[in-house]
Formats: C-alpha cells, structure tokens, sequence
C-alpha cells in the first residue's frame, strides 16, 4: 500500500508534474513488469538498478511510440513544409525525466516505482547523458527540436551518431584528464536502428565531363545508417524524429583491392570507413583542419540531403510517384537551417544533386538552393571560422571543389558589375582565400548560398552586419537578421525545478509552461511576503539539495547560507574565468588581512570543460583548482570563502547546480560571446547575473531593467576605442594594488608551493598578450560584486530582484525564438492544436 500523503506531496499530486490516475499508475507497474520479464530477461531477485532504469524507460518509451507513428502519419496526410534542423551536435543530456515532463506521466511513474519499492529520482541517476555536443551551440539545438515540437512544427534534427560523445573530466592533482564518453556501453533505450533506410555516401574519386553530363566517378562508399530519436512536444501528441547517421563500411569495403588472398587484413580496413562516426571533435569556438572532421561534415549533409530528396519525392501531393522531377516547388516544402558552417556543404551538395543527377538547369538550381538554406552564425571569434584547405578538397570532395569554384564565380562577377575596380573588395568577399595554402572560407559560402543570415542576440547581430559580413550586408542588406536564442522552459525550469515551476503555477496557472511571456504576471507579487517568503524557500532547499549532492559526490562540505557564486561554461580565455579567479584571490586577500571583520560568505563555483589541445583553457582549471587548495584549507578563511571548481559539467549537472545559484557570473570581453544560453537559465531560476555588455545579457538588462542586474566593465564601443589605443596591461597592473597583489601570488608560486614557476605561461598572457583584457575590467568588476555583497545582506531586496527577473525571462523561451525562425525565415506557422492522442480516433 502506498504511504498516506502529505500535504507538500498531495499539492504535488495536482501540480504541474501531471495527475496520478490510479488507472495510469496500474498500467505504469504492468508495464514496467512486463519490460523486466520480458525485454531484460530478469526476475525481481536478480535485477539490478540498472535493469530497473531500462525496464522503467521501455514503459515510458511505449507512450510515446503510438504519438510518434501518428505525428509521422499526420504530416504524411497534411504535407506541411518541412524544417530540417542540420546539426553536427545535439547536446540532448538525459531523455527519461524530459519524456515524463512531456507527456505528463510524471507522478504516475513516480507512484508506481513508489510502490514497486524502487525511487525514481534513484533511477534517474542512472542515465547517461547523450553528450553530443561541446556547450552552447549543441544544446541550442537540443532545445529547438523541443520548442519545434512544442510549436507543431514538422521539423526534423539531423546530426551524427558519435560512438563517442564530448569526453569525461576528472581532476587528477588538479589537473584536467579526459577520459572517452562510452555512453553506448549499455544500449540507448530511446534509439530505434533503422537499416531499411541506409544510404550511400561517396568520397575521393574523380570527375568526367561527358556529353550528357558531369559523373563523380570511382569513389569509395561509406553507407550511413539512421537512427531515429523521438522527440515529444509538452502535452500537445507531437513526437518528431532525431535522426543521427552512424557509419557503416559496405560489405565489398576494400575486397575488390584485396584479392592478393589478404581477406582478414581487408576485413580489420573496414574500421577506417566507420571512423566517420566514431567521436565528436571536442573543440569549441576553435577550428582544427582535420580530414576526419571534413569528413563528418560532408557524411552528416550527403546522407540527409538524400533523404530530403527522397521525402519530398514521395510525399502525398496527390501523387504517390516516386519519380516526380519537377523541384520548381521545392522550396515550398522544404526548409534547411544550418547550425553554424558545419554543414555548410549542403550548399554545394544540394547543388550536386540538382544539376548533375536530377538534371536541373544551373541558374534554377541555384535559385532553389538559396531559397531552400538558411544560416545561423555563432561567433565571431576568428580562430573559430572554417576555413579548409582547397588541397584537402581536391582530394575528398573533387566535384564539390568545382562547384564551390562556379558558385564563387558568379559571386565575384556579381560584385565586380556592382563596384567596378574594387580588387580589395573582390579578395575580402571570395569564397576562396588566396595565400601560400588556398583555403576555402565556408562562412562565406553559407552567405552566398542562404536566403537568410542571422546572429544570435541582437549585439552579435549588429556585429555580424558591421563588421564580420559586412560587405555582404551592403550587398543583400535584407537577408540579415537577428534570432535571439532561448532555452526550453521544459527541462531548464519544470524538470530541474520543480519546487519554482509548483510556487509560480499556484499564483498564475500553468499557461508559462507553453508561452513564458506570462511569467509577467508575476510582477503583481513583487511585494507579496507570502510569495517572496516562498521563493528564498525553495531556493534555499535547492541550495541544501546540492551542498547534499556535492558532500556525497566529491566529499566536499560547504556551508549552505553561504552565496552560491557560479561560473559553469567551457573554459575559454574569452569567457574570462580568469577575472573570476582574480577576485577569489583579491577576497581572500581582504579576509587575511582582516580576520575579524564580517564578510558575506560566499562558495564560489567554476565549472567547465577545455578543449584537450588546448594549453591555456587547461592552465586555467589547474589555477582554479590551485587556487581551491590554498583558500580552503586556510583557518583564517573558515566558512567565509570556498572556491570548488564542479568536475565533469554536463547538461544533467547544469540541472542541478542552476536552480541552487545565488549569483550567475557572465563576464566575457564585450563583444565576444555570441548570445550565450546559460545566462537564460539562471535568469528564470532566480539568480542573479552580474556581466558585461554582451551577448544576450544587454537584452536581460533591457527586459528586466539594468539596476535589477549586476552590470559593469566596457561596453563594445569601449574596447574597440582600447583597441585604437593600445591594451597596455601593466598600467592597470602598477595602479591597481589588489591586482598587483595577486598577479605576484600567482608568479610566486604562492598558490603553487610545489612548483613555483606553474603558471608563468599564465601570467605572461595576461601581461603581455592578453586579447581579452581582464585587467581592464577589474576595478569595475571588484566594484560591482561590493554591491553584490551588499545586496545579499538584505535577503529580501535581494528576493525581489529574483522576482522582477524571472518575471522579465519570459522573452527567452526558446518557444519565441522558434516562432520567430518560423515565420520569419522558414515561411510556416507554428500551429497550436493537439494531434488526437493514440487511443483517439484520427480526425
């Protein structure tokens, strides 16, 4: 028998998890029994916790398969215009808790598994993350295919199926080690192979000009496999598909050459061909030119692009012939979104299929692949820009290489016609860069090729219009665009914080849940005690949850009333996790020098990943971890100052750790961050941000009203007139006797006893070629987290700023940002009626 209720648990029972149904909770044990017996093959007697997590995500994977069928059905019927979202990265985290939350089956799995004797949140634990991406730009997409499904949209994410995903972190004497992510080991649950679709993808070879056409002959074939992942919209029947290729070498692979008799030899070769897919390039906001990645790049777009081809084909338009030829409508139905330039060779690709296999004419062909693309850029950092070598090209992509060449072609005439005698301007727009190793610019050809370009919040935008592209803004001024990002509120506030989601449902109904924009309402109890008391409550019981979870994880104890200060992103010198360890350092500095005075408690916490070829980003966590060390065994310090830096941060820790935050600190060089998606999640879980000028941080200023953040430091007029006059670092670095005080700890050895000479190379950036310049903004930034301590002194004041900003988060719902694409450069709307549910008939 099921324990008697709470009240706390019984306001559960009807909050926003979804109606137990006593017939639901039945039907959830059934099932979850019937898994147990007969797709793991064990009784209760020799089943492990791990059986009881796939047992519980095969009956939960069962709601969605009947929703999933009829949502494909459905578009087969209606055939709406297509959106296909292509990605190299999907950072999708865990699917078991986001799958309940959608389909509303939460507190029915958790009665059951209740009454089976098991926990769900114990279950839970036990998946892994699907770390398919690097940070911000893979879980955008992650978050998109939720708000597309949400929307109604018959959208679809296409990617890669890494064997291995983004690699774990362990700190080893500080020292960040990777280790492979062999998230596979187990099976994937939420995966369905799907062979019957497999596809030839073609590489290396050589190009005929015939009569009767081009031919890309000779090529070696890699078959790419699809597996598909449904993706739930909340509560509305929407399942859309995920559908990441894995590579395959076909079963002939090297045995034409290998008839020498060598026939193991040739058998081990076919290793090669599946490479393709075996691991994601763990490099973020950095460009490494590595054959393989190329590679990856043309296998995600050749496979996708022809089953594009084969959907639009064979979709119902009262026609069932697979032969249909006429791409005049294409088009009409169907839309691709480029996540960056990664695959930017569907331009060139799309072109390919067009001219020299469906025969169309060149100038059409061309008008249709426009019309079709569309491209999202994510930085604007200049290491970060694709540009391959044309050699690499030649060699892989031949034919693909000579299309880019006409396309360019036609570019430059265009541009030579528009401003004659402009060389400088020809040789700044070329899709081809000339220089000592020919390289192809991709951005460039995803200009060229797309109907539509767009930034990621309204600074980058501007950015991206007046200085990265600028010359093609004064060429096509109207396929310019800004989409700001967002985040789905579904996992990034009713799944990690359900307690916040319960207190805001009670005072404006659940209406946020699908249109954030209501969370306004709240500003009505800006002054009500009730629900400012309510608010500091539930915070304070995440914060006690994760003190809980990090004592148990890394047997690291920390004092709970302290102020949460959390920095949790990859670690990159533009994101300046150093001006953060500049301040740990300067607080520490003050508690020393003056034991006795009152300090605000704070455990400051720095989270994130580093690039492995990346020797700075890894100098940077040995110093925080350095740092760490010294402040935490220090008597004088006690509960006043911890600096713990997170180990291994992933998407299901963000989930834990942003809802116990106090203070988001996201400080990069204005300017630098594109838009940044981590500053929205803290935002609608109520901490507060202290930042710079940048990325989407000057429109949460603006929603929200710069004094209810913490912003200080240049803006990016500011370091652009720095830049016209020279960084110079060590005039900060004499004038400022904090700053100088701890650059010389940190060239001592002081927080390097052992090896005193640790961080030269850091020390030596940061004096000498630091382009991020951190000195520059640290007074102001010393200045600001005063303030921040101040506030914090007064929990109340500080509990009504909570407030005013989560009532302000609305905009950044990634829900907006979709309808925006939508209408905006995709040319659908996003439709709010249900699918009838599976047990329904169809209408």
């Amino acid at each position: 028998m099921a324990a008697p209720l709470s009240d706390g648990e019984r306001r559960k029972q009807i909050s926003v998890r979804g109606i137990a149904g006593l017939g639901d909770v039945a039907e959830v044990r059934k099932s979850f029994n019937r898994h147990l017996h007969f797709t793991l093959v064990k009784d209760r007697n020799v089943a492990t916790p791990r059986d009881y997590y796939f047992a519980l995500a095969h009956t939960v994977r069962d709601h969605l398969v009947g929703r999933w069928i009829r949502t494909q059905q459905h578009y087969y019927e209606r055939d709406p215009k297509r959106i296909y979202y292509l990605s190299l990265e999907f950072y999708m985290g865990r699917t078991l808790q986001n799958t309940m939350v959608n389909l509303g089956l939460q507190n029915a799995c958790d009665e059951a598994i209740y009454q089976l004797g098991l926990d769900l949140e114990e279950l839970e634990e036990i998946e892994e993350d699907a770390g398919l991406g690097n940070g911000g730009l893979g879980r955008l997409a992650a978050c998109f295919l939720d708000s597309m499904a949400t929307l109604g949209l018959a959208a679809y994410g296409y990617g890669i199926r890494y064997e291995f995903g983004i690699f774990n972190q362990k700190i080893v004497d500080g020292w960040q080690v990777e280790e492979a992510d062999d998230w596979l080991r187990y099976g994937n649950p939420w995966e369905k192979a799907r062979p019957e679709y497999m596809l030839p993808v073609h590489f290396y070879g050589r190009v005929e000009h015939t009569a009767d056409g081009v031919k890309w002959i000779d090529t070696q074939v890699v078959l790419a496999m699809p597996y598909d992942t449904p993706v739930p919209g909340y509560k509305n029947n929407t399942v859309n598909t995920m559908r990441l290729w894995s590579a395959k070498a076909p079963n002939d692979f090297n045995l034409q050459e290998f008839n020498m008799g060598d026939y193991i030899e040739a058998v081990l070769d076919r290793n090669l061909a599946e490479n393709i897919s075996r691991v994601l390039y763990p490099n973020d906001n950095f460009f490494e030119g590595k054959e393989l990645r190329l590679k990856q790049e043309y296998f995600v777009v050749a496979a996708t692009l022809q089953d594009i081809i084969r959907r639009f084909k064979s979709s119902k338009f009262g026609c069932r012939d697979p032969v249909r030829t006429c791409f005049e409508t294409f088009p009409d139905k169907v839309a691709i979104q480029l996540n960056d330039t990664h695959p930017a060779l569907s331009i060139p690709e799309l072109m390919r299929i067009l001219v020299d296999v469906e025969k169309v004419d060149w100038d059409k062909a061309w008008e249709i692949t426009k019309r079709t693309c569309a491209y999202t850029n994510h930085t604007v950092l200049p290491e970060a820009l694709e540009r391959w070598p044309v050699s690499m090209f030649e060699k892989l992509l031949p034919r693909h290489l000579e299309i880019i060449y006409a396309l360019n072609q036609m570019h430059l005439d265009r541009v030579a016609a528009l401003y004659p005698g402009d060389i400088d301007r020809l040789r700044r727009m070329s899709v081809i860069e000339e220089g000592d190793c020919k390289r192809i610019n991709m951005a460039h050809l995803c200009v060229i090729g797309s109907h539509a370009v767009n930034g990621v919040a309204r600074i980058h935008s501007d950015i991206v219009r007046n200085s990265v592209f600028k010359d093609f803004y004064e060429l096509e001024p109207e396929k310019f665009q800004n989409k700001t990002n967002g985040i789905t509120p579904r996992r990034w506030l009713l799944l990690c914080n359900p307690g916040l989601a319960d207190i805001i449902a009670e005072k404006i109904g659940e209406g946020f849940i699908t249109d954030l924009s209501q969370l306004k309402k709240l500003l009505e109890f800006i002054d009500n005690e009730t629900f400012i008391r309510d608010v500091a409550k539930v915070k304070q019981e995440n914060k006690l949850k994760f003190a809980a979870y990090l004592e148990e994880q890394y047997k690291v104890k920390i004092n709970p009333t302290s102020m949460f200060d959390v920095q949790v992103k990859r670690i990159h010198e533009y994101k300046r996790q150093l001006l953060n360890c500049l301040h740990a350092i300067t607080l520490y500095n003050r508690i020393r020098c003056n034991p006795s005075k009152s300090f605000v408690p704070r455990t400051i916490m720095i989270g994130g990943k580093a690039a492995p070829g990346y020797h700075m980003a890894k100098m940077i966590i040995k110093l925080i971890t350095s740092i760490g060390e010294v402040i935490n065994n220090d008597p004088y310090v006690g509960d006043k100052l911890k600096v713990i830096f997170l180990e291994n941060y992933r998407v299901s820790l963000a989930e834990k750790v942003i809802p116990a935050a106090d203070l988001s600190q996201q400080i990069s060089t204005a300017g630098t961050e594109a838009s940044g998606t981590g500053n929205m999640k803290f935002m609608v879980n109520g901490a507060l941000t202290i930042g710079t000028m940048d990325g989407a941080n000057v429109e949460m200023a603006e929603e929200a009203g710069e004094e209810n953040l913490f912003i200080f430091g240049m803006r990016v007029e500011d370091v652009e007139a720095l830049d016209r006059k020279g960084y110079n670092a060590r005039e900060y670095y004499e004038s400022l006797p904090e700053l100088r005080q701890a650059i010389d700890q940190i060239s001592s050895g002081f927080f390097s006893p052992r090896d005193p000479g640790c961080f030269k190379d850091v020390v030596n950036m940061l004096m000498y070629h630091d382009r991020f310049k951190v000195f520059a903004d640290y007074e102001a930034y010393i200045k600001c987290q005063g303030q921040v301590d101040q506030l914090f002194m007064d929990p109340r004041e500080w509990t009504r700023k909570v407030i005013r900003n989560i009532a302000c988060s609305g905009k950044f719902s990634s829900d907006r940002t979709i309808t925006e694409y939508a209408r905006e450069i995709w040319g659908v709307e996003p439709s709010a009626t249900a699918i009838p549910p599976p047990n329904l008939p169809r209408n």
